[in-house]
């Protein structure tokens, strides 16, 4: 019946709508409002989402804070972490708030929240009542629920209009709705800005521009990037933050490769700063921040090429995370890309993502990926229409295994291989149902065969 009933009521419907927002009140009230015992730190946007969640934490328990977080990928309560077993960035109301009064019974004083606009405009996160709320991008995403990107933008700001002009609110000053996330109103805002370059540095001092006290009254901080180097291992910058008239510099270093980490590093130290402690505290915990389980995780079986596993889905986080992983390659090595796309949806991004890969990539597999009910070869033809084979070497190969068998085989040392696309997940819906898959255990299994097969290689040389 309830299946029947949600074909004719539309998604954003008025009478949907109400009726997420009356589970959301039900929930809050079957557990107690447990969000009026917390602090509630919310980060939206497109990319970077969990990481920035998880680097939020580590700082705030680092500084000896009883916190908790939830994300697509895990949910933490003080020392415990779980993997989210829904892989929903914003849980039912039900299982958030039950998440929440569990964190007040162990002693949690702080949570930070991943929120997607889908659980912003469903009322998923109503009644939390954040303090801090950060929005770290918006591109090409969820069309096939917003409709527009003006829209999408417009439901990503609800976490800001969540503060009821109280609070901070984090933003980007890099990201093309700044000015529109600005005029939403709080009690103090803090920016940041991960763009480098002659264009970014232009760009910053527009910025900054803008923030006399005839303008920007509530702004208290700006933090920048500067310096930025990029390796295999690791990243590295230096932090300028501003206020006022004063600045003040410290140098940065995390143990994860991308400059797109950097800017993520960025925003959780905004979050940080907003809950009380400032930069010099902050920087200092993300040196032992060890990432998040397949984003941007490097793959190690003593293979002479570089392995990583990153859960990358929209067309600019193709393009973040290519350009990293070329600022790492020595000269003359290649770049290796696996990419596949979700089915169901926003089919219109499939050709972008397959556009940007031939462009940034040497060699490209495009395969399988969670194509849920849809045939996993149209999702292929799509991307594959966008790539442009002058530019790279490029095949087709549904079997998402063999597929990344192939792409180590077309690996020579010194080269960077991503499998994009699946990230940590352990397993993949297809419309023959959900199936085990672990990428990064497959990727594993992989590489410890190859190296077995040139170690047996090698012995029979011997012999002969």
């Amino acid at each position: 019946m309830w299946k029947i009933l949600k074909r004719w009521i539309g998604q954003r419907s008025r009478v949907r709508l109400a009726w997420h927002w009356a589970k959301a009140f039900a929930a809050a009230l079957r557990f107690g409002f447990p969000a009026k015992e917390l602090r509630i730190v919310a980060v939206t946007g497109t990319d970077g989402k969990t990481t920035t969640v998880s680097m939020t934490a580590h700082i705030l328990r680092e500084q000896g804070m009883p916190v908790g977080a939830v994300s697509t990928s895990f949910m933490r309560i003080r020392e415990t972490i779980e993997q989210n077993p829904t892989h929903q960035t914003s849980l039912s109301p039900f299982a958030l708030q039950r998440f929440l009064r569990r964190c007040v019974d162990a002693g949690c004083a702080t949570v930070v929240v991943e929120a997607s606009s889908h659980g912003l405009v469903q009322h998923r996160l109503d009644f939390l009542w954040p303090e801090v709320a950060a929005i770290t991008n918006t591109s090409l995403e969820h069309l096939d629920y917003h409709g527009t990107m003006e829209q999408y933008r417009r439901d990503k700001g609800i976490l800001c209009r969540m503060l009821r002009g109280k609070g901070t609110k984090i933003l980007n000053a890099d990201d093309e709705t700044f000015a529109m996330y600005r005029s939403i109103p709080s009690k103090k805002t803090i920016v940041y800005s991960g763009c480098h370059g002659e264009r970014c540095r232009t760009m910053t001092v527009h910025v900054l521009s803008h923030f006399d006290r005839a303008q920007c009254d509530n702004t208290e901080y700006m933090f920048s990037l500067s310096n930025i180097a990029v390796t295999p291992t690791n990243s590295s910058a230096t932090v300028t933050s501003r206020s006022g008239d004063e600045s003040k510099d410290v140098p940065l270093t995390i143990n994860l490769p991308g400059s797109f980490n950097l800017e993520n590093a960025l925003c959780a130290i905004a979050c940080a700063s907003a809950v009380g402690i400032p930069m010099e505290k902050s920087i200092p915990p993300l040196a032992s921040f060890k990432g998040v389980p397949g984003r941007m995780e490097r793959i190690d079986e003593g293979q002479p090429f570089l392995v990583f596993v990153d859960f990358t889905v929209t067309p600019r986080a193709y393009e973040k995370t290519l350009k990293s992983a070329k600022q790492m390659l020595e000269a003359g090595k290649r770049l290796l890309v696996l990419t596949g796309t979700c089915g169901d949806r926003m089919r219109e991004k499939r050709p972008m993502i397959g556009k940007t890969v031939s462009e940034l990539a040497d060699v490209v597999i495009v395969t399988e990926d969670e194509t849920l009910t849809e045939d996993p070869m149209r999702t292929i033809e799509d991307l594959w229409a966008g790539i442009d084979q002058s530019r790279c070497q490029a095949q087709k190969i549904l079997d998402r295994r063999e597929a990344i068998a192939k792409l180590f085989s077309l690996a020579n040392p010194g080269d960077i291989v991503l499998l994009c696309g699946m990230g940590a997940c352990t397993t993949m819906q297809t419309r023959e149902g959900l199936r085990p898959w672990d990428e990064r255990q497959v990727a594993r299994e992989l590489l410890v065969k190859i190296q077995d097969t040139k170690i047996q290689g090698t012995r029979y040389k011997e012999q002969t």
